[in-house]
């Protein structure tokens, strides 16, 4: 059926109406190109890009693209396959992303974008020797542990949480600190900071030190808020 007759089909249900004008105009050339045929094509070309941007993100979320940098491969990923994330009795798998980038897609992008800072010192070779690592290991697992405390271990939480472990099976020990966690308000991070990787020396208190300046900053916020958006608040007049 070609555009006339169609046309002409829905002009003889409309009775000569709206419909068959609006037809016509939508596929009324405009610059030798149909603005149906734009529409279209805007459409299909929006799919591709979506799909694309969509595949290069997941290919991104990879362990394969994780070490496919030597700083990664050489270092940190030979620590963690000695751990229980790599290698266990029940053969689930946690890996690289899995750990390190949300899922949500707002936190992955915002992990993304910051990641980016990773390439910049790759180009560097900020980290491209051992000895260089291990020099600014400690500096990284503090970032990492920023992250995750502020996020109450987000990641963490996709496989691990209190609400769902059964405080019965599981050792005495860990049953009594898992529950005190829970009814404290503490997160994984806080006693599970080598869980995978291997710890820089001083670890305990440079996490210690993170935790106190996360918390003044904090205090300093809410000080902020309180000596200065209330008081504005309140005196504004009221209509």
């Amino acid at each position: 059926m070609t555009e006339r007759d169609t046309s002409a089909k829905i002009e003889s249900a409309d009775g000569g109406g709206r419909i068959a004008r609006a037809w016509r105009w939508f596929w009324k050339p405009a610059h030798a190109i149909a603005l149906g045929t734009l529409v279209t094509l805007g459409f299909i070309s929006g799919i591709v890009f979506w799909g694309g941007f969509h595949w290069a993100l997941e290919i991104t979320n990879t362990e394969s693209f994780c070490i496919s940098c030597h700083e990664m491969k050489d270092n940190v990923f030979t620590e963690y396959r000695s751990t229980v994330h790599y290698a266990n009795r029940s053969g689930v798998r946690a890996s690289c992303p899995d750990c390190h980038v949300p899922k949500e897609w707002g936190h992955k992008i915002v992990r993304k974008i910051r990641a980016s800072n990773e390439i910049y010192h790759h180009l560097l070779g900020s980290v491209s020797t051992k000895e260089k690592f291990n020099a600014k290991r400690l500096q990284l697992a503090t970032n990492e542990w920023r992250r995750m405390k502020s996020s109450d271990s987000r990641e963490c939480r996709n496989c691990h949480k209190f609400d769902y472990m059964d405080y019965t099976v599981q050792e005495p020990r860990a049953s009594r600190i898992h529950q005190e966690a829970l009814t404290s308000g503490k997160t994984c991070i806080d006693c599970h900071r080598g869980i995978a990787h291997t710890l820089p020396p001083n670890a305990d208190d440079a996490y210690q030190k993170l935790v106190e300046s996360m918390e003044r900053d904090d205090s300093k916020l809410l000080a902020d808020y309180l000596d200065t958006v209330l008081p504005k608040a309140n005196a504004a007049p009221r209509k």
